[in-house]
């Protein structure tokens, strides 16, 4: 008879992160030319979405990235390395999401108003405790992962796109899985005096947060762009749904990840899916620059 086992509400500060993990930094660079401005198979839904969430990353991607290092010290060397190999990441993340944007703008995209509501929202950042901020960015690099993994894994999501608009995201797609366990660990490592129902409880209540504004203000804003492509009312609203519950269906298919999110001893290394990165590895040899 198996005996029943313990189990712990938070792992302890190590974490399932695998040993020999090793994150590297591809210095590409994207979208310096014109791009089609419906660039996802032609198609509005595709293509209003993933230029919404493209608004939100510049500002999003320096939050990440302070709402970590704010909690560096005292890592350990692995994690410190890592920690220092995820900015590199998240800074060439942002500079590239500013030349597609840029690029949008020039399709005749407005994308002024999202990043204004972005920079309003991170403004009220400011004087609540360090640890929220960190709470936060563990919730939405869960997303990024566990979005990066589904487009990784289908390539259907980006087989009609612009070429080079699916390679920016295919990139960036790697990145995000190979990093996926730093915020997580930061938080480990900055909570670890706390007990394991203190941290499970934080994560879980700041997860359901950002999950209710993630979907809210993206939603909207595809809406804007919908009209700015002349689509509006039900035709934009159910086009928008099925394209993400239905068809391809990113968000039914991402379901079971958000879930595991709340169950005691989580972490995102539970799956290991370092294959889809050495799929993309096989595919772009000369674009890797192994980090410090």
């Amino acid at each position: 008879m198996n005996a029943p086992s313990h189990i712990d509400l938070d792992r302890t500060e190590s974490g399932p992160t695998p040993t020999d993990l090793e994150i590297t930094v591809r210095d590409e660079r994207f979208n310096r030319n014109t791009t089609p401005s419906r660039w996802w198979a032609g198609e509005p839904f595709g293509t209003a979405w993933h230029n919404a969430l493209s608004a939100t990353f510049p500002r999003g991607e320096a939050f990440f990235i302070e709402a970590v290092k704010a909690h560096r010290d005292g890592a350990n060397p692995k994690l410190a390395a890592e920690i220092r190999a995820f900015v590199k990441q998240e800074i060439n993340h942002t500079r590239e999401h500013i030349a597609f944007n840029r690029l949008a703008q020039d399709a005749g995209y407005d994308i002024a108003a999202i990043d204004k509501r972005v920079e309003e929202m991170l403004a009220m950042t400011k004087d609540r405790p360090v640890i929220i901020n960190l709470a936060v960015t563990m919730a939405l690099e869960h997303y990024t992962a566990m979005m990066a993994h589904e487009f990784l894994a289908n390539p259907k999501h980006f087989a009609d796109a612009d070429p080079e608009v699916r390679n920016m995201w295919r990139w960036h797609a790697v990145e995000e899985v190979e990093h996926k366990g730093v915020a997580y660990d930061t938080y480990l490592h900055a909570t670890r005096d706390w007990t394991n129902w203190k941290r499970w409880k934080l994560r879980s209540v700041m997860m359901l947060i950002v999950t209710l504004n993630f979907f809210r203000n993206r939603w909207n804003d595809s809406l804007e762009l919908l009209a700015q492509d002349g689509i509006t009312g039900w035709n934009a609203k159910w086009g928008l749904f099925k394209y993400l519950a239905w068809e391809p269906g990113v968000v039914r298919r991402i379901f079971p990840a958000w879930l595991a999110y709340f169950r005691p001893g989580f972490h995102p290394w539970d799956h290991d899916d370092r294959a889809l990165i050495g799929k993309y590895e096989g595919a772009f040899p000369d674009a890797l620059m192994p980090a410090e």
